[in-house]
């Protein structure tokens, strides 16, 4: 894997020390096993590298979206992309995995105890009952990958971030139809759209872009688990 992935980071122009990439290389190991026994991803071996490893690692070029030491929330994180992938290599963050399924908690928190990661939280929750409690804009960024159009991840998203911080979500060609589509649930979270960065990657259109919380996010949001989905903003 790391024959792959390593030229795919070095040429975006990022560089990980080797002692990340053998824990990158070892949580992709597990990743693989546990893929036999439970669905935690249908992206070909072959294809990881690109799709999940360098798509989740390259935004940290956007130095300021993860400052040293940044409280990160990844919000329906999966097999722990982008999140266990940036929690492994940037030690300094703080990472919150969240997840709704019980057996994929199950996964990240072995990972985590393989892997010796102190920096990594699993949690297992629906998005709209996690950001009713203690993590209620508790953190610099939210994050998301292959969850929901724009109109329905602000909700998600926007309620766990402080004001000032962002939420970064990972998106592809539809971007700016989605962020039309958006503007008024984010005229109502408290987010505003601000930086987008293209990831520099072959042979796909894929970038991350970031919403800026602006002001606080009304305490009617996120309203009760499901209806962001079925009743978009």
């Amino acid at each position: 894997m790391l024959d792959t992935l390593r030229p795919l980071l070095i040429s975006g122009g990022l560089t990980l020390p080797e002692e990340r990439l053998g824990l990158l290389s070892a949580f992709h190991d597990m990743l693989l096993d546990w893929n036999t026994r439970m669905d935690l991803t249908n992206v070909p071996p072959e294809d990881m590298p690109l799709r999940h490893y360098a798509d989740s690692l390259l935004p940290l070029l956007q130095a300021d979206w993860f400052p040293p030491g940044a409280k990160l929330i990844d919000v329906g994180t999966g097999a722990g992309f982008p999140g266990m992938a940036l929690a492994i290599a940037r030690p300094d963050l703080q990472v919150c995995l969240l997840e709704a399924l019980q057996k994929r908690c199950g996964f990240l928190m072995a990972v985590c105890d393989e892997l010796g990661l102190h920096n990594v939280r699993v949690l297992h929750a629906r998005a709209e009952d996690a950001a009713r409690g203690e993590l209620r804009e508790h953190f610099d960024a939210a994050c998301a990958r292959a969850v929901a159009p724009l109109r329905v991840l602000s909700e998600y998203l926007l309620p766990f971030v402080r004001v000032g911080g962002r939420a970064l979500c990972w998106k592809g060609p539809s971007v700016d139809e989605e962020l039309r589509d958006a503007r008024r649930a984010l005229s109502i979270l408290g987010g505003t759209a601000g930086g987008r960065y293209a990831l520099p990657l072959p042979g796909v259109q894929l970038c991350v872009q970031a919403i800026t919380k602006k002001a606080p996010s009304p305490a009617a949001y996120p309203r009760k688990a499901g209806t962001p989905k079925k009743k978009p903003l």
